[in-house]
């Protein structure tokens, strides 16, 4: 009997730690989910909708996009800025962009009274079609609901960082609690039990379609993250300490650069490894400023494909800037060009970029539905409406379980050692993602010192 009783110990306690262990990672995962699952179906539907931004924005503005002609001589882009001028005296041309469809009209961007402005030219009459407010554009609002919850500013983009990074979270201890422990069927596992009923079938409703897509949700959060404010900062920093994120410099005709303006400061549709590059200097000795007929000549003599975006000096010792992203990858490209001379200063390509800027910039390129066109863009939004599905489940399967009056949180794990090693675990993500860390502390703090109190002095007053 002795011997019966020892044995069945350590598998009582082995079976209590598995229990616990599974209720530490479940209560992580349930108010993770409940806190940031409004942000999470904010992010994939703005998320969604941006995807589809060139199909959009051709329908919806298609009367400034597009003309009906297609010449074979069209106007000088003298011509054009001098029509733009006419039309906004007070304005300033910031950028010229160029398309490859013919009956596309010509965009240029202006500031024009604080405002900035997409001004649309007819290229073969010189006619301004119309304007567009870029914040107003239909897709730059999704784009801004997406990074900047709308609201804009630093905490908006800092609370979206966070939201994605605990989605990450969430997905890791969302398969641990999907994870099969004994025997089971492929239902309820890997498919869900439709003639199921209550909290069974919504489980199943959240469960399985997550595993499915868990994958394809991680690829689209990590892709997202370069642009983050402090987690893509970390990204670029082992980009360049590791000599695997963007170059010093590709081709230089002088000295290296060595300003501190970046080329994103100065110039429109930079690729993501060029943003942080430093803006050479024009010479200014004795030298007439070339014309944007010029810089356009030296665009297509260097085989930048179209679509491209010239950016202009800005002053005396500003330089052109040649640009162009929304092409696949391969085709990415940055240039500065000397305003006077027209030397280039600096030629920057996607050969150019380190291994892992290359991954980033392709990554990117997914993340926003451009790697292999409609086919990304399909795919793209089937995971943004599955991550949207699998929240709302998870609403339905809450309130399936939960009691009346009360939140309905999975208990309390008995285990405390369990419990303390799922917090250290949760703390080394918090490493990896420092915004995880800091708010898993400040969490802790309030916990500790404040949420506790509260319960004590509402004890006593009852």
């Amino acid at each position: 009997m002795e011997a019966l009783k020892l044995e069945q110990e350590p598998s009582s306690t082995k079976k209590q730690s598995k229990t616990s262990l599974f209720q530490s990672v479940w209560r992580w995962h349930f108010y993770a989910g409940i806190i940031f699952a409004p942000f999470l179906i904010i992010l994939a539907f703005s998320g969604a909708v941006y995807l589809f931004k060139p199909q959009i924005e051709s329908t919806l503005y298609k009367d400034l996009y597009y003309v009906d002609e297609s010449r074979t001589t069209i106007q000088s882009q003298a011509n054009q800025i001098s029509t733009v001028k006419e039309a906004y005296p007070e304005a300033v041309v910031i950028a010229f962009k160029t398309y490859d469809d013919p009956k596309r009209t010509i965009e240029m961007s202006i500031l024009n009274k604080g405002d900035m402005l997409s001004v649309y030219v007819n290229p073969y009459t010189g006619e301004v079609i119309g304007s567009l407010k870029n914040e107003e554009k239909f897709t730059q609002i999704f784009k801004k609901i997406h990074s900047e919850l709308l609201i804009g500013g630093t905490f908006a983009n800092l609370l979206v960082e966070l939201a994605a990074c605990w989605a990450v979270i969430l997905l890791i201890t969302g398969l641990y609690i999907w994870f099969p422990r004994n025997k089971a069927s492929i239902w309820g596992t890997i498919l869900p039990r439709f003639n199921a009923k209550g909290r069974t079938f919504w489980r199943d409703m959240h469960a399985v379609p997550a595993f499915w897509l868990s994958l394809l949700i991680l690829v689209l959060i990590a892709t997202g993250l370069p642009w983050s404010g402090v987690l893509g900062e970390q990204i670029n920093k082992v980009a360049n300490s590791t000599n695997t994120g963007y170059p010093a410099f590709a081709f230089n005709f002088g000295e290296k650069p060595e300003s501190v303006i970046k080329a994103k400061d100065v110039a429109e549709d930079v690729p993501w490894a060029s943003e942080n590059l430093s803006v050479p200097t024009s010479n200014t000795k004795g030298y007439v400023p070339i014309s944007l007929e010029d810089v356009n000549h030296i665009a297509e003599t260097n085989q930048i494909k179209k679509p491209y975006t010239i950016s202009m000096p800005q002053g005396e010792t500003g330089v052109y800037t040649i640009a162009t992203s929304h092409t696949r990858p391969g085709e990415n490209a940055t240039l500065h060009i000397d305003q006077y001379s027209g030397s280039i200063l600096t030629d920057v390509r996607f050969d150019d970029y380190g291994i892992m800027a290359k991954a980033i910039t392709m990554g990117i390129a997914l993340h926003e539905g451009r790697l292999f066109g409609l086919a990304n863009q399909i795919l793209g939004l089937l995971v943004c409406v599955g991550l949207i599905f699998i929240t709302i489940s998870s609403f339905f399967m809450w309130r399936n379980r939960k009691p009346q009056g009360k939140v309905g949180a999975p208990p309390k794990a008995k285990d405390k050692m369990i419990t303390k090693v799922v917090f250290f675990i949760m703390l080394g993500m918090g490493v990896l993602m420092p915004l995880v860390g800091l708010s898993i502390v400040i969490v802790f703090l309030l916990d500790r010192f404040v949420f506790q109190k509260v319960k004590r002095i509402n004890a006593w007053l009852h």
